[in-house]
């Protein structure tokens, strides 16, 4: 395969099938992509579509899948490790060892990236306090508040100075200050060379600091550029708008009124 070598992530006709009893549900369908070093990269589309199924294959979370990628120049299928070394991973749901404090969680992830010691309780404590959480850095994380485990996702996901970040929905359950932080903190990244693979829903978020948007509907590619230039093919107004032309739902206002009629007959 060739590889364009200034791609940090290089996706070639990439397939993944689900099998149900005797059948097989084909959830991506062709995948190609090129992402270049300093990006960020809004991934959308409706629920099914194939966000999260992307993400878990390029992080080496799911291993059966037909085609090529390649990530900062080595191949995932044989050099899955090497490439985990390198890259952050911050879900919308993972399970966290609850009987750990949020110091000694992050301490046990540095050390599983080959980080010193020292390099990381520096690094923990400054984290921690800029997500204002220090003060809760010894209690236990089955106490923890959606937001605040979040929170310990997003710093877990960070804490080794990933090339390539990528994200599953990271602000489900976050307060407006922490998001605004996050948006501040990816942004930063992108100009210092990092990569950003952000899945989400929520459209504003990645309208306001995706430098290209790819939009995924039944396993394909149906839009992939800025924001500008898919608008100006559209006419939308909005990504949530763009979002329901190009994926041919519609329909909302009408359901809505639906919904509310049930309430009030």
């Amino acid at each position: 395969m060739l590889v364009n070598k200034t791609s940090v992530i290089s996706i070639q006709n990439l397939e993944k099938s689900y099998k149900n009893g005797r059948s097989a549900n084909k959830v991506l369908k062709g995948i190609d992509l090129e992402i270049k070093p300093g990006q960020i990269i809004g991934y959308i589309g409706p629920n099914g579509a194939g966000k999260s199924t992307t993400v878990k294959i390029l992080c080496g979370l799911l291993t059966d899948f037909e085609g090529d990628i390649n990530i900062l120049g080595m191949d995932l299928r044989n050099q899955s490790t090497d490439i985990k070394r390198r890259i952050g991973y911050i879900p919308e749901n993972a399970s966290l060892y609850d009987t750990l404090s949020p110091r000694e969680y992050l301490q046990f992830v540095g050390e599983l990236h080959g980080m010193e010691m020292q390099d990381i309780n520096t690094k923990i404590i400054k984290l921690l306090d800029l997500f204002e959480m220090k003060a809760h850095a010894d209690e236990r994380l089955n106490s923890f508040s959606k937001g605040m485990r979040q929170k310990i996702l997003i710093i877990s996901g960070l804490i080794h100075n990933p090339d390539i970040i990528f994200m599953d929905e990271p602000l489900s359950g976050l307060d407006a200050n922490s998001v605004i932080i996050v948006k501040a903190i990816l942004t930063q990244l992108a100009k210092e060379g990092k990569t950003i693979f952000y899945s989400s829903h929520i459209m504003d978020v990645v309208e306001k600091i995706s430098d290209r948007i790819i939009l995924i509907d039944q396993g394909k590619v149906v839009a992939d550029g800025s924001f500008e230039e898919l608008n100006s093919k559209a006419s939308s107004g909005s990504l949530e708008s763009l979002f329901t032309e190009l994926t041919g739902t519609s329909g909302h206002s009408k359901k809505a009124e639906e919904i509310i009629n049930v309430f009030e007959n």
